[in-house]
This record gives structure tokens, sequence and C-alpha cells, in this order.
């Protein structure tokens, strides 16, 4: 696949009109078969996330976290392709997939817990409530090679391709643009590929790693390097959410009926800071931001379910919801305590170590030898 022929999957263009690009024909079907429940649970998931994103970035300014990473812009690409996965799929997030987790159950103050330094890694992966999902990765690109080994796993425990659609499994697996230049994004979909892994590389192209252009990390559609492992490779408008439900729920479908690995590159934008350490002023300009703003992904499903018949009192039931979901958010934030020192040995081994004992043992009796001082 050449870069000429690389088509962008659209469905609905910035004013949130409905029109189809070529390469969305084969798409069509399903997109009509969206209820209007589920549209507007999508335009929902969108709308709460943001408020809480936005909750979380000003909690990181007033000094109640060590950082955040704003996922603001990047909406539709998370809710659209969770919304395609099934219960039994497994999710390797990055550190910015705020939608994702959330959908798939994960409480968003356990991603507080994280970001505050008062977790080491938020949330129990092996809880049923928390959807099969992974903790996030800040060592970028490694949770590539954790999908396709797990995706690998399931192929020898004969978990996929066997033609029951209710049992059969797949891992998605998310990752940036920057992070697609790393050794271990590229070591993951060799090993994907020579095994037939179901595993589903979601590349968010938010078109900054940091302070690094695309432009500067690729000369060609990123959705070309994984083409080049033989995966089949698809690139959607990442702020179209209807697209991104389509293109992900397909290649999902494909992986976990025995298709082997499969692609996407949605094409979205990082309206804020990489994270609350970062300050885009520095290297990128205000009329780009304004562009993207342009396509910003929740006014545009907004307009479409306007032009669907949706009635105000959706939108304002939303945006109260919304509203509600960040104060509580900061709510339960302001009111987290340090977590009992214990915590830092229960999960260093799996199972009980004598070393971890003994440590456990000495600093027990560092903190007895200063009972008395000061009374």
């Amino acid at each position: 696949m050449t870069s000429s022929e690389t088509e962008l999957v659209r469905v609905l263009e910035k004013d949130g009109r409905f029109a189809p690009s070529p390469a969305a024909e084969q798409y069509l079907p399903l997109i009509e078969a969206i209820s209007d429940a589920e549209l507007e649970q999508f335009y929902r998931d969108m709308v709460i996330i943001r408020a809480i994103d936005t909750q979380a970035t000003n909690l990181q300014r007033q000094g109640q976290l060590a950082l955040w990473p704003p996922s603001r812009g990047q909406e539709a690409a998370q809710v659209g392709s969770a919304r395609a996965a099934r219960p039994q799929d497994t999710i390797f997030p990055s550190y910015r997939e705020h939608a994702v987790t959330r959908i798939r159950g994960v409480d968003p103050l356990d991603i507080i817990k994280l970001m505050r330094g008062v977790s080491h890694g938020g949330w129990d992966p092996t809880d049923p409530k928390n959807g099969n999902t992974r903790l996030y990765t800040l060592v970028l690109g490694s949770q590539t090679l954790h999908a396709a080994g797990y995706a690998m796993g399931l192929t020898f425990d004969g978990r996929t391709g066997t033609g029951d659609p209710d049992r059969d499994e797949a891992v998605v697996v998310y990752y940036g643009d920057g992070a697609s230049s790393q050794g271990d994004v590229h070591e993951a979909m060799v090993f994907a590929a020579s095994y037939q892994a179901p595993t589903v590389f979601f590349l968010q192209n938010n078109h900054w790693a940091i302070s690094v252009p695309v432009t500067t990390q690729s000369r060609v559609p990123l959705v070309e390097r994984s083409a080049g492992y033989g995966i089949p490779s698809t690139r959607v408008d990442g702020n179209d959410v209807l697209a991104s439900y389509a293109v992900s729920r397909v290649a999902l479908d494909e992986a976990r009926a025995g298709g082997g690995p499969r692609a996407i590159e949605a094409v979205t934008y990082r309206l804020g800071a990489h994270t609350t350490s970062d300050d885009p002023t520095k290297y990128r300009g205000s009329d780009e931001e304004l562009s993207w703003a342009e396509r910003d992904p929740i006014v545009r499903m907004r307009a479409f379910l306007e032009n669907r018949g949706a009635g105000e009192r959706f939108f304002t039931e939303t945006d109260a919801e919304a509203a509600e979901a960040a104060e509580d958010l900061r709510s339960r934030s302001v009111e987290l305590g340090p977590p009992p020192a214990d915590r830092m040995f229960d999960h260093v081994y799996s199972e009980p170590h004598p070393v971890i004992a003994e440590q456990k043992a000495w600093r027990d009796r560092y903190e007895a030898s200063f009972e008395g001082e000061g009374q």
C-alpha cells in the first residue's frame, strides 16, 4: 500500500454532516445498524471523559497530582474503539486512554491514585470489574510487546479463531505516533504477524511526540509501517467516533475469527499539552491548534445528533452528568490519604519471598525504634 493509495475512513464531516468518504463505504451497513441509544452513548462518553480530564488537569495545577496526561481532542478515537471491543477482549493501554479505561469499568480515581503517587499501578487488572484492562504503561511502546505476547498465548491456548464469536478473544493495544518509532512496537508487529496473533494495534496519531512533529518521525503515513509487516492496516479519521467504532469493530471481529493481527491509524490531534509538565506554545503555533479545534470530535458528534433530532434536554442532562462525574472525582481525590506502608511489599513477587519478608521486618523494627520519642 503506497501513500497515494492510503484513504482515510471518515463518516462525519467536521460540521457533523453525514458524508462518508469512499473508503468508508464498506462500513456503512455496520454504522447504519447503530441504534439511537448507542449514538447518544458515544456522545455521553466523550463529554463525561472530557469533564473528568479537565478536572484532573485542574487538580494537578492545584498541587493534588504530580502529573496528568490530558486526552482532550482524542475522545472519539478512544470511545469508538473501546465500544467496539467485546467483554472478553483484553485491553493494553498506554497512559492517555482515560475514555477507554472508564468504558471498560476502571474507576477514574484509580488513575488519579497512580498520578498522585499513592499507587504503583492504580487498579487490579485481574479484577473482573476492570474489564480485562491492563495497567497504564509509562515506558513507551512496551505495552505492544505485552499485548502481542498475550495474543500469542491466546492462539496457543485455542482461545481465538474457534468460530464461536461469543467465546473467541482478541487484544487491543493503544500507542501513539511517538511510540510508533520505538523498536518495541516493531518487534511486537513482527511476532504478531509471524504467529498470526489476534492483536489490534491501535495507533492514535495526535501529530506530536511531545515536541517532535509526526512529519519528522515518518516520511510516509504511519499506517504504512504496520502494512510493511504484512498486517492489514486501515487509516481512520480519529475525530469521527462513528468511523472509529466501525473500523475497530471490523478489525476486532477479523482478529478474533483467526485472521491474525490488524492495525489502525486513527488520525487525531492532541488539543492540550503532552502532559501538565509540557508547554505546547514552545513548539507549535496557534493557527494549527485553531484548525484542529474546528474538528473537535464532541462538537462534530453533537451537530450530527442535532441533525437527527436530538433535543436540548439530552444535551443538558449529559452536561449535568459530566459535571457531576467531575465533581465526584475531585471530592474523592482530595480525600485520598497516603497508602499503608505495607503496600510497597505486597506485589513485588506473585508469591511470598524471604528477602521481601526480611525487608518488611527490618522496616517494622526501624519504625519501632522511634516509639516514645518526642512525647
